[in-house]
């Protein structure tokens, strides 16, 4: 029992095990772009929503690094109009064409590997898992990275061995009924371009903070 309570209070937010390897940035900075278009990802998981909540995330630290983002609902539109409503047949068009067609310097792919919620005995583990990969617009892949992210959600001591279990696995069905994936795209997010040992170079509309 005391081995099951220790396992349980052990679970927390977990990103991927194995170190990244560093990125080469020469094409990045070669290619300097300034405006960078998001595209409808592909979704491999099972959860039809998932590619619409990944894109209205990807924006925000875009331009937090001094990007300028072209309005994902209006390129979705557009592509749209161009008869391009699935995420595969828009990785088919080739990334000149796709830039011209919008005027950016570079364009975003991102592909949805997993975003789901496993439940076992009385845990229950949320993973999303990116691939994202950036491309200029002359067709030179400049960038690319890959994120999983975990969560477990953690228990309280609340004394009780039987009361800790009942909670635990109160809380497991809870996440399994209704997992909150956001914050982990989240983070995932942020640690792919902004905080992680790869994260895109800062762009030429970065707002420096005052010290």
């Amino acid at each position: 029992m005391k081995k099951i309570i220790t396992a349980l209070a052990a679970l927390s937010l977990t990103g991927c095990v194995a170190q990244p390897v560093k990125y080469d940035m020469s094409a990045f900075h070669a290619a300097a772009p300034r405006s960078i278009l998001v595209v409808p990802m592909v979704n491999k998981s099972l959860d039809v929503d998932a590619p619409n909540y990944v894109l209205s995330t990807l924006p925000e630290p875009l331009a937090e690094k001094g990007y300028y983002v072209f309005p994902v609902n209006t390129t979705k539109y557009v592509l749209e109009q161009e008869g391009l409503y699935e995420a595969d047949r828009i990785r088919m068009m080739p990334t000149p064409s796709l830039a011209k067609l919008f005027g950016a310097d570079a364009v975003l792919y991102v592909t949805i590997n997993r975003w789901d919620a496993q439940y076992a005995f009385i845990a229950a583990t949320v993973t999303v898992d990116f691939d994202y990969r950036m491309v200029s617009k002359d067709g030179t892949e400049i960038w690319k990275e890959h994120k999983t992210m975990q969560y477990s959600p953690q228990n309280s001591n609340s004394g009780s061995p039987l009361a800790m279990l009942i909670v635990a696995a109160i809380n497991a069905a809870a996440t399994r009924a209704a997992p909150n994936y956001m914050p982990l795209t989240e983070q995932a997010n942020q640690q792919v371009f902004v905080l992680g040992q790869n994260a895109i170079p800062d762009g030429p509309y970065l707002v420096k903070k005052m010290p």
